[in-house]
């Protein structure tokens, strides 16, 4: 099949071939968000066949900078292994693409890149090593949803967190106004500012997702003021929460976080979807508060693999041995 197979990668929409795509993290509909997104390049690598594209992957070049504390850099990251048609070899495909893709961003200079969200542990497995990417242990968070409501998989501390929280007047609702809007991005800044491990893509990103029908931006307010809020994406039928923000330490008392979580389990669960996923439940140590935080809600832990490339040598090859399995 791969003398078959001929590898292209889009940089510009205009050039896009036809395609159909389920999922949001690899349709030309993100693309075209990331492509006008100042800070961002996305590379769409297609797999033609016959003049038919039958599997794709869409990589972000993120610029990555602060000055508190000093770093700038460029990351590539990729969410899942991409989309099929039905009957192709996935991991044969994949493997043309991952080392396509590879190649491009090594010459783009940039410092690392990072593949999440697989559908299976061990998925190309062979392939990321033979491209020299290393894999470190993660946990993932899903909710079921279609089994059981929700709230019968909370705590009896969580419930009470959540009546306390309403009983104060915390209220979560869908962003709709442009002042509800800057109010939510600079409630994302203030949280995210001192991170250097998580990453908030720049306001218009998040313009065009809260225009977009396969997302919602849920902001959670005490007073009028916004102290949480998150961001999610609804795609196959699935929920998945991929930046997520909170004044816990202002407002710990109210539980913006708790809250926040909640209306968007609820809302996944009310218009029928089968899972919801977390995104981002902290970095791989035994113990992280966020892991511990999203866990209260009931959900099933999974553990996987991220796999990561540096593109200075002996820095990948350091960091493939302090992970060593």
């Amino acid at each position: 099949m791969k003398e078959d197979l001929s590898i292209q990668i889009i940089t510009r929409s205009e050039e896009m071939p036809e395609m159909t795509s389920a999922r949001f993290f690899h349709s030309p509909q993100l693309f075209r968000i990331v492509e006008q997104t100042p800070g961002q390049s996305p590379y769409m690598v297609v797999a033609m066949q016959s003049g038919k594209v039958v599997a794709h992957l869409l990589a972000i070049l993120r610029r990555r900078g602060s000055l508190i504390p000093p770093y700038l850099f460029t990351q590539g990251r990729v969410y899942g292994e991409g989309e099929y048609d039905e009957g192709v070899n996935r991991e044969e495909v994949f493997s043309l693409m991952l080392e396509a893709i590879t190649r491009k961003l090594r010459r783009k200079l940039c410092f690392y890149i990072e593949f999440s969200d697989l559908t299976a542990k061990m998925f190309a497995y062979r392939h990321f090593r033979a491209n020299n990417y290393f894999p470190v242990h993660w946990l993932e968070i899903h909710n079921s949803l279609h089994s059981m409501p929700p709230e019968d998989r909370l705590s009896e501390k969580t419930i009470a967190r959540i009546e306390h929280g309403k009983l104060c007047g915390v209220v979560t609702k869908e962003v709709e106004s442009d002042g509800e809007f800057e109010d939510y991005y600079h409630m994302l800044r203030r949280f995210f500012s001192f991170k250097v491990r998580r990453y908030l893509p720049p306001e218009q990103m998040f313009r065009q997702l809260k225009d977009d029908r396969c997302c919602k931006l849920y902001a959670t307010l005490y007073k009028e003021k916004v102290i949480g809020g998150c961001a999610v994406v609804v795609s196959e039928g699935n929920a998945y929460l991929w930046y997520m923000a909170s004044l816990r330490k202002s407002h710990h008392y109210l539980h913006p976080g708790t809250m926040t979580v909640w209306h968007a389990l609820e809302e996944a669960y009310a218009i029928g979807l089968r899972h919801f996923y977390f995104m981002d439940v902290g970095l791989p140590f035994r113990k992280d508060p966020r892991r511990e935080f999203i866990l209260r809600f009931g959900g099933k832990p999974v553990g996987t693999y991220r796999w990561f490339r540096f593109t200075l040598p002996w820095m990948n090859k350091f960091a493939g041995w302090f992970y060593k399995e």
